[in-house]
């Protein structure tokens, strides 16, 4: 399966919640992020890369923009807001069978967006991650259970 996680420029939750679904090495699942508004080889932030190390996850230092291949091959693609999807489906309605907010598509309690950190402090980044971090447990077990 491959899985395609789709934030705003790839430079904070996405590139985080790659990490974690990666860390979680299940099986025969491709996972990669892109964002919306995203440059190709910008580095990912500081505080991400800083959380994602303190995980020992393997990870993509660089973003990447959001491609009509990459969401060709993907099976589901998972936007960290509504507002994310609202802008693929604007750009790719074709792709409307098989996108979803990340947290609608796992039925993540209290559901919404995922939030954004961007330009805040370490402890903001780290909420965000324990958010990412809950939310693709539950995506592993949607996985490992065959609901996809």
């Amino acid at each position: 399966m491959n899985i395609y996680l789709i934030c705003t420029g790839n430079t904070c939750r996405s590139p985080m919640a790659e990490a974690i679904l990666r860390s979680k090495e299940l099986g025969n699942l491709t996972v990669r992020s892109a964002g919306i508004n995203a440059q190709d080889g910008q580095l990912i932030s500081r505080h991400a890369k800083t959380l994602i190390e303190e995980a020992d996850m393997p990870y993509t230092p660089w973003s990447r923009a959001v491609t009509g291949e990459d969401l060709e091959s993907a099976d589901v693609v998972l936007t960290m807001t509504e507002g994310h999807k609202a802008e693929l489906l604007y750009r790719y309605p074709t792709m409307r069978e098989k996108t979803f907010t990340l947290k609608s598509f796992v039925e993540f309690e209290p559901g919404g967006d995922v939030q954004d950190p961007y330009g805040g402090s370490l402890d903001i980044y780290r909420q965000t991650f324990s958010e990412l971090s809950a939310v693709m447990d539950r995506l592993e077990q949607k996985l490992t259970e065959g609901k996809v």
